[in-house]
């Protein structure tokens, strides 16, 4: 009797796996019917001459917006952009670029690339490229800076108010994942790890060789506003630490063949030199696997701030004409279970906005030797950095290019030729402060937003007329609160005006340099990489 209960269960989770696989597959069906029916009479019909592409180009961005913001519709230049940044090898000018509101500014030239021998500053706007006035170009305008090794191109820019030109011969550009390593004090070994391309693995491998046979008996992995990339070289260079056959990562979704575990293939190249790894806020993805897996290994002092965490995966589905899908099938975990991700984009606020974890429902996990860690969205460190932290503040400025102008409104008022010599001061600080209110810096917290949601609502029940007085009270306190903010976060906000400004003057190579002996993470890096004992027991070996 049993037997036959069991069979018939069978047969009715088969039926219904059945009729529920015909049920999406009709209603995909269905939908893609009423689209191309809707697509094709909107065009016929509508009172002006609508442009096909872009009307495409509208509806799949709105599909693709109340996903996640990772799974994204790749045009032919997309598909080759990844390409390039997987590979960290293309022909261009060798400068960083924003573009944004069809004007290109140049973010860093690199040194001794095109850019730079033509004499291009951070801060300055192309205007023209070529013939081509990029205010004029429909598509985007960064894909005129690329062309064949060797070919030349004029260009007009913006500096200062002033316009002014010049021609670069475009060359083959190849992007060091590790662009600076160095033995500090005769043992300390320095690694800055600034993306997983394909070679990350590898040019890290190498400095670690290099610096040991230099005398390092420890090693500081600086992944401080790395990105990501790739995830086969995210658990390579876990596993030059960490011996073969350990877990590095385990994957989850729905979707079952997506749930993969993926462990470290190769013998490792050192199992037992103390090692220290830098991250922050801009560390995510690949950055927060490998700080992650050494974590829970007990294998490494974690040093900095929180991670972005960046914990979705995605993988690139093959489209038609060229293009593709970025498409995010799965979450990612660390060994000891931990999710990476940060933020949930499936249950969102009642603003639509991706809901963060609370620490209040944080989970609990174990490292290998019994340490307490927690989820909730990216790698917490061992040892926490203040001034390594994102605040509020801090992110504002970031994200409004604030710092940014400021550097370039200071560079071309103070001249530094020699890194010794570099100062910021608190005089200087004032500056930057008068520098945002003349620009009109603002910007809205998470507080304001929730008060002032409240207010309308409080329209609705009547009650706004009784509320306004203290309502414009209270608004008037967290405005004036915001500014102290300046002050509260100096040192956070200080260091990354010190970052941007030394890079200008001195390149990406002077701004390691000045590091090694000026900041707090490595500092501290350093300090318990010579304190075994202390090392130790943050491991809790």
């Amino acid at each position: 009797m049993k037997k036959r209960i069991l069979i018939s269960a069978t047969a009715v989770v088969i039926l219904f796996t059945t009729v529920s696989f015909k049920s999406d597959f009709f209603e995909i069906a269905k939908q893609i019917e009423i689209f191309t029916t809707l697509f094709k009479e909107l065009n016929m019909n509508y009172v002006d001459e609508v442009n096909p592409a872009e009307l495409m180009d509208s509806a799949i961005e709105g599909m693709l917006a109340d996903l996640d913001p990772y799974t994204k519709y790749w045009t032919e230049q997309e598909v080759e952009d990844a390409r390039i940044s997987n590979t960290g090898e293309y022909t261009g000018i060798g400068a960083s670029v924003l573009t944004r509101n069809k004007t290109i500014t140049i973010l860093e030239a690199y040194k001794d690339y095109p850019a730079d021998k033509a004499g291009l500053q951070a801060g300055d706007e192309l205007i023209k490229i070529g013939d081509i006035n990029i205010a004029d170009f429909e598509d985007d305008a960064g894909d005129l800076l690329q062309g064949a090794p060797g070919t030349s191109i004029p260009i007009t820019y913006k500096r200062q108010g002033k316009l002014q030109t010049t021609s670069l011969k475009r060359e083959e550009i190849d992007i060091e994942a590790v662009p600076f390593y160095t033995l500090i004090d005769n043992k300390v070994g320095y690694i800055v790890l600034s993306k997983f391309n394909k070679k990350a693995s590898s040019e890290t491998a190498a400095a670690v060789k290099e610096l040991k046979s230099e005398g390092a008996t420890s090693i500081i992995l600086d992944l401080r506003g790395n990105p990501g990339g790739l995830l086969t070289e995210a658990i390579n260079v876990s596993n030059l630490f960490l011996p073969k056959d350990k877990l590095i990562t385990t994957t989850k979704s729905v979707i079952e063949k997506y749930n993969q575990e993926y462990y470290t293939r190769n013998e490792p190249l050192d199992t037992e030199i103390p090692v220290a790894v830098l991250i922050n806020g801009r560390s995510a993805s690949a950055s927060e696997i490998v700080s992650g897996s050494l974590q829970d290994y007990d294998r490494a002092v974690v040093v900095g701030a929180r991670s972005f965490g960046k914990g979705l995966v995605q993988r690139p589905k093959e489209l038609t004409y060229g293009t593709q899908l970025k498409i995010t099938i799965s979450r990612y975990y660390t060994p000891s279970g931990r999710c990476i991700q940060a933020l949930d984009y499936w249950n969102r606020d009642e603003k639509g906005n991706a809901v963060r974890t609370n620490v209040a429902d944080y989970n609990e996990f174990k490292t290998s030797t019994g340490r307490k860690v927690y989820d909730g969205g990216g790698v917490l460190p061992d040892i926490q950095i203040e001034s390594a932290g994102m605040s509020a503040i801090t992110e504002a400025l970031l994200r409004d290019q604030a710092i940014f102008d400021f550097a370039t409104e200071y560079f071309y008022k103070h001249d530094y030729s020699n890194l010794q010599d570099f100062d910021f001061t608190d005089s200087d600080y004032a500056a930057f402060k008068s520098f945002l209110d003349k620009q009109g810096f603002a910007y809205q917290t998470q507080t304001e937003r929730d008060l002032e949601e409240a207010y309308i609502v409080a329209e609705k029940d009547n009650l706004q007329s009784e509320i306004s007085t203290e309502y414009a009270n209270l608004m008037k306190r967290i405005d004036a609160a915001k500014k102290q903010q300046l002050d509260k976060k100096e040192r956070e906000i200080s260091k990354l005006i010190i970052d941007e400004l030394v890079k200008r003057y001195f390149y990406r190579e002077g701004l390691y340099e000045y590091q090694l002996t000026h900041n707090e993470e490595i500092a501290e890096a350093k300090s318990i990489l010579n304190n075994s004992s202390k090392y130790l027991k943050v491991l809790n070996r």
